[in-house]
């Protein structure tokens, strides 16, 4: 795959802003797309970051971010368009959480053990090469985390290598040590780490933390 230099945020919420502004300081050229980009203004105007539709992002970008809420996750790579997706990483952020208020600090998915959001999307899309990640950590900590003496592990998977190396790259650049969990069903195991991730903060306000695999 060649070097990706244009890479396009699809959402306009605190992930993806954090993700745009953290590719844009690592020398990507960014774009972030949103269904109502003149919402953004404050932020372009900050940031210096351009904002468009979903649609008109994804055709500039070589490479795409997936940020939205998870139940309109396939809503958002349709308005995207595509055409516009066909053979381009996506990297995909996206949790299936449903509106179920949590129980005990469990937040609640719309998906079962068996199946997950990334799934669905990339049978929905088969030409994109979408990759799980980002998803199992607060945007807070996602660009370039400090913790004391190592680097926290970030796990990923999708079907495309390319994809996966452009994903691997980005990964280590923000900071973090990438775990390749392989194909795009280990998303039914990387989603609900979402779950586990949340309940520090939902049952002691505690959002400071994140994963670590260690080796032999």
């Amino acid at each position: 795959m060649a070097t990706i230099k244009r890479v396009g945020v699809l959402g306009s919420g605190i992930v993806g802003q954090t993700l745009a502004k953290g590719l844009k300081a690592h020398g990507y050229e960014v774009q972030i797309g949103s269904r109502s980009p003149a919402k953004l203004a404050a932020f372009v105007t900050e940031t210096k970051i351009p904002s468009g539709t979903f649609s008109a992002v994804a055709a500039w970008s070589e490479a795409l971010v997936l940020s939205v809420l998870g139940r309109a996750a396939a809503e958002a790579l349709m308005e995207a368009l595509p055409q516009n997706l066909a053979g381009k990483p996506i990297l995909d952020t996206t949790n299936p959480i449903s509106d179920e208020p949590p129980e005990d600090g469990v937040i609640r998915f719309f998906t079962g053990p068996n199946r997950s959001l990334m799934e669905d999307l990339q049978a929905t899309f088969p030409q994109a090469h979408l990759v799980k990640a980002f998803n199992s950590v607060g945007s807070g900590l996602m660009v370039n985390p400090k913790f004391p003496g190592t680097k926290p592990t970030m796990f990923y998977c999708g079907n495309n290598a390319g994809a996966k190396a452009f994903a691997a790259g980005i990964i280590e650049q923000f900071g973090w040590e990438g775990a390749d969990m392989g194909t795009v069903v280990a998303a039914r195991a990387i989603e609900p780490l979402c779950q586990l991730w949340c309940i520090p903060g939902l049952r002691e306000n505690d959002w400071a933390h994140a994963f670590r695999l260690q080796r032999l």
